[in-house]
């Protein structure tokens, strides 16, 4: 049940916030599962295996002590910081060649399909780490990055004992070496992360994304240390000394990039040229950075149309309003939760085993002195779209099947496009099969979830090539998507343009990657097409770029077959 006034609000990044959580549960079960699999294949495919493995530890640090400082000036402890220096990025960037070096030297062109599917999957991801050490460089281009780390220890519950205290002081610690960190390194900073940056330290977002609930929200990240302050000063003052040492240092770094802000006019944008690599090299995408602007506007226009229609049809039917009170939106909650769980049996739509409980919600009620945001606008009028999207069959039972996969890659590996994509695809999906068919009010909120998917697409491609800031993207948003706030849009480009180039369009083109899988299963099968084995196949396959699960399932090459010459990263 919802808890109003200690609810966490809405995350606007689930997927990544509950990535973390499976796949770190998951990992060791994995292992446990590997020996058995790995000595049924071929060695050329265990060296596949031992790449990755190595691979990941590469990524996460444990392949290299100096990848993270662990102590701070005084000698005490601190929660691990990660080591931006020069020579600690070189050593990343030079073991990240050595092991694509011998992926290189892998010979795949005898190896069954799925192997092959493998095998690209783990060159992508080789592909965006080294991309992110070239080209992306988060650590030397974008305040936020360090500013991010600051928001957790600032939501501790008070008061705190034996090893929880211990590792709240670690982390409080923490911070002044990652402010130490980010003054050496900044040294190519964008102007749009700079200010966002900003923003963040010292005003509200206005969405909440993970923040517990607070009737006024405190102002940033320096709010957020205040409220921590004036919380241990009433419960734990022993602990209020080495919380104001550590605010200290945060008001310091706003104070820092507020000086420095003059100087850094840098864009945020990775540029066309690296943008097109990136997609094709690690999204494994089909279509140019161009091509993805025509179809994002496409969708967009077909999507409003629909709207149109569906306004047109429902016009003498009463709206839908908002719940008035958290038990009204829970019963609401519950209600949709059952409908969607009985259209999905009744539907033969997909399997969802019996040991899949409840899951949750993913926009919990909360009253905002300035009304409604996007999400709740839609949601509190009818949790269906979200719950579909975030909930079942979308985000959370998708993370938990994917828990399920025991595969030596599959099983730790993640295409952002192939997540996004699969949630945006249940929404239209689910309507077509007929779950709204008596719902009509509710199937306009499909479609104006559907229209900020869309719009997304240009505007994260103009983002990543420098055509448009953050507040042009946000106008662009404010002018065609029904509902949306200043500050909803304001959060969703800054997601957008800070995560990995082109994250945001994997909703609506994820979403078009897999109606094409669907249709050409359809005519493939035939009358023998059955849609809950196709959906349970999606499942079973893990979350793997969707170029290859269509390679995989359909035995067509057309969008693989130019992903096997590889072309020089930009700047290189």
């Amino acid at each position: 049940m919802l808890a109003p006034r200690t609810a966490f609000i809405r995350f606007t990044t689930p997927i990544a916030m509950l990535l973390l959580i499976l796949l770190a549960a998951r990992s060791g079960a994995v292992v446990a599962e590997q020996s058995a699999q790995i000595s049924t294949q071929s060695a050329g495919y265990r060296e596949l295996i031992v790449i990755f493995e190595d691979f990941l530890a590469l990524r996460d640090g444990s392949a290299d002590p100096s990848s993270v400082l662990d102590r701070d000036a005084q000698g005490r402890v601190i929660a691990p910081v990660a080591n931006y220096g020069i020579s600690a990025v070189g050593e990343r960037e030079r073991r990240t060649r050595a092991l694509q070096e011998r992926l290189e030297a892998l010979a795949t062109d005898e190896w069954p399909r799925d192997q092959r599917v493998d095998y690209l999957a783990v060159r992508s991801r080789l592909d965006q780490y080294q991309f992110l050490l070239r080209v992306s460089r988060p650590w030397a281009r974008d305040p936020g990055l360090y500013v991010d780390r600051m928001w957790a220890v600032t939501f501790t519950e008070l008061p705190l004992a034996g090893e929880a205290r211990e590792e709240f002081l670690a982390q409080l610690r923490a911070i002044p070496v990652l402010i130490g960190q980010a003054k050496l390194v900044l040294d190519d900073v964008a102007a749009d992360y700079a200010d966002l940056a900003l923003h963040n330290l010292n005003r509200p977002d206005g969405v909440g994304h993970g923040h517990p609930y607070r009737a006024i929200p405190p102002q940033g990240v320096i709010g957020w240390f205040e409220d921590l302050l004036t919380r241990a000063e009433q419960v734990q003052p022993e602990l209020a000394s080495e919380i104001r040492a550590t605010m200290g240092s945060v008001t310091g770094f706003e104070t820092w990039i507020t000086q420095q802000r003059p100087t850094w006019t840098a864009s945020a944008g990775v540029g066309k040229e690296a943008l097109d690599w990136y997609l094709r090299h690690v999204k494994l995408m089909p279509w140019s950075s161009a091509e993805l602007v025509v179809l994002g506007e496409r969708e967009l226009d077909r999507l409003w149309a629909d709207y149109a229609m569906e306004r047109q049809r429902n016009r003498d039917l009463p709206e839908l309003l908002p719940a008035e009170t958290a038990e009204d939106y829970q019963q609401r909650i519950e209600m949709t939760d059952r409908r969607i769980r009985t259209f999905l049996a009744d539907t033969d739509f997909i399997t969802v085993p019996d040991d899949v409980g409840e899951l949750g919600t993913n926009v919990p009620w909360i009253e905002r002195p300035g009304g409604r945001n996007f999400w709740e606008e839609v949601q509190y009028r009818d949790p269906s779209p979200d719950h579909l999207h975030a909930v079942i069959p979308g985000h959370r039972f998708d993370m938990v099947m994917a828990a399920r996969v025991e595969h030596p890659i599959r099983s730790r590996l993640q295409s952002g496009a192939r997540v996004e994509g699969w949630a945006t695809y249940l929404e239209e999906a689910a309507m077509g099969a007929g779950l709204f068919a008596e719902l009509p009010r509710v199937r306009e909120l499909i479609q104006v979830f559907g229209i900020f998917r869309a719009a997304r697409v240009p505007a994260d491609v103009w983002l990543q090539t420098n055509q448009m800031t953050v507040a042009e993207a946000v106008d662009y948003w404010l002018e065609r998507v029904p509902y949306l706030d200043a500050d909803v849009a304001r959060v969703d480009a800054e997601i957008y343009l800070r995560r990995p180039p082109g994250y945001g369009i994997g909703y609506t083109v994820g979403a078009l990657q897999m109606q094409r899988l669907l249709a050409e299963r359809k005519r493939q099968l035939g009358d023998a097409f059955d849609l809950r084995e196709f959906h349970d196949a999606i499942m079973m396959a893990g979350q793997i770029p969707l170029s290859l699960l269509r390679w995989e399932m359909t035995g067509q090459d057309d969008e693989v077959q130019r992903l096997w010459v590889r072309e020089p990263m930009p700047g290189k």
